[in-house]
């Protein structure tokens, strides 16, 4: 009983440090977007020889620019679901992923996006780093944040504690420019390569200012691939006139004009089936 009281009591403080560094949950923006993917798609990023590589090898940068509405963040959500699967018995990878936003950069500074890095890898851990409850401790008892060197420090250390670590951040576009937030948080990422062999997969839309950073690394571009957007279609065809549902001619004619019109995004999808 005595044993089990004294877990509890680490628990609690262990989840209670976890808090004190970040509450953002991209948990629950990962969820949602993995439960919008439809079944099937996505299957050309993983199967490709890049994104092998990438998983393969060490000190990897992937990155995946795209145009507005391809698919970007579905896609980095199916990564991640990749991931999780394949090493989901694996205490020795770790695993750390942000959703940048624009509509949220009030909670996305370079302290907020290191620190939930920090956070995430932290709970990948049978027990937090000593480092960590240091730091916890030592901020708590003085009423003080720690500072991004202090939070950089301290992510380098747990991710050093793993023998992979994979970094993946959608939308490098979508994280602001003012103050530096966005060179930043670059440098983070490449710091992390360097200094701890991590993977980084980043998306982004077509900036010269973010493709710069990935000069010589693994590119590969993001765009609906027509069978994707075929199963999609495929998946909605009971929404259709039942004359045309009976026409296989016809199905395969209107799924043959949509793919094309739609030119590699997957936003106008849904406005065809609203106009329907």
């Amino acid at each position: 009983m005595t044993r089990e009281l004294h877990e509890r009591q680490i628990n609690r403080d262990n989840w209670t440090t976890l808090n004190w560094l970040t509450s953002i949950d991209y948990a629950s923006q990962q969820a949602n977007f993995v439960s919008r993917r439809q079944e099937g798609t996505g299957q050309w990023l993983l199967e490709s020889a890049e994104f092998r590589r990438w998983v393969e090898g060490d000190k990897q940068m992937l990155f995946c620019p795209g145009i507005p509405g391809a698919g970007k963040t579905i896609l980095t959500s199916i990564v991640i679901d990749r991931l999780c699967a394949m090493f989901r018995n694996d205490s020795t990878v770790g695993i750390a992923y942000l959703y940048c936003e624009f509509k949220q950069k009030d909670q996305q500074s370079p302290k907020d996006l290191v620190a939930s890095l920090l956070r995430q890898l932290a709970e990948g851990r049978p027990c937090l780093p000593p480092n960590l409850t240091s730091l916890f401790s030592s901020h708590k008892r003085q009423n003080t944040r720690p500072s991004l060197g202090e939070l950089s420090r301290s992510l380098r250390s747990i991710a050093a504690t793993y023998s992979k670590v994979f970094i993946i951040v959608d939308a490098l576009d979508e994280c602001q420019e003012a103050n530096g937030c966005r060179a930043r948080l670059l440098s983070e990422l490449i710091s992390l390569r360097e200094k701890c062999g991590a993977n980084i997969f980043a998306t982004s839309r077509f900036t010269p200012e973010i493709a710069r950073h990935f000069e010589g690394d693994m590119t590969l571009e993001i765009r609906a691939h027509d069978q994707d957007v075929r199963r999609y279609l495929d998946s909605h065809m009971a929404y259709l006139p039942s004359f045309v549902q009976r026409r296989l001619d016809m199905r395969e004619e209107i799924k043959t004009a949509i793919v094309d019109a739609v030119d590699g995004m997957y936003v106008p999808l849904s406005s065809y089936w609203e106009c329907r």
